[in-house]
């Protein structure tokens, strides 16, 4: 509760959030936070590590409905990686930005999930995004494991891309070019 009330202050304040802050937010009293975290530096990896942690996003894909068609469940799982990755990206940018270098790595330290890590961690997205794709393995041109993940490469990619000059593409735009190619139909 305190790190789900927390995580909205931090990407907003990075480290210079107050634990006064976060208590107001939670709804409960600061010397509670000191309950439960040992400093505020505690609650900032806390922070991060849930931030980073893959349980959001796995949720989210194994709720798409494999009646749709692949490219509507490949719509939303954009959006839902995409959601995942600003999470990350907000909490960890705005801890950067405001002078603090995480302790350690959430994903390499196990902080993020006991047993987790940066590989198995992108191998349970995968594994989620290869759900998606099972549906149609008979009209695929590689596995779906596979399928999944040249996926999430185009995924995230097309995420970097954005900002550098290039219009954001949109999420049925990558689904289209990663499903259909950059050739117009019937050429």
């Amino acid at each position: 509760m305190i790190v789900q009330a927390a995580l909205p202050l931090v990407a907003e304040y990075g480290a210079a959030v107050t634990t006064q802050q976060i208590a107001r937010a939670a709804g409960i009293g600061e010397g509670t936070i000191f309950r439960v975290f040992a400093d505020k530096d505690e609650v900032l990896d806390a922070c991060l590590a849930e931030a980073m942690s893959p349980d959001r996003v796995l949720r989210e894909l194994v709720s798409i409905s494999l009646d749709q068609p692949l490219a509507d469940r490949l719509v939303e799982a954009i959006e839902a990686l995409h959601a995942h990755l600003g999470r990350m990206g907000a909490v960890a940018g705005a801890l950067m930005a405001s002078g603090r270098r995480p302790r350690r790595d959430p994903l390499a330290s196990g902080e993020a999930r006991p047993g987790l890590d940066r590989e198995t961690s992108l191998a349970t997205v995968r594994d989620a995004l290869a759900e998606l794709f099972e549906p149609d393995q008979d009209t695929l041109r590689l596995s779906p494991e596979r399928s999944a993940q040249v996926f999430m490469f185009a995924a995230s990619s097309a995420g970097r891309l954005a900002g550098q000059g290039v219009p954001s593409l949109t999420s049925a735009e990558i689904v289209d070019m990663f499903l259909h190619g950059a050739l117009a139909a019937g050429r």
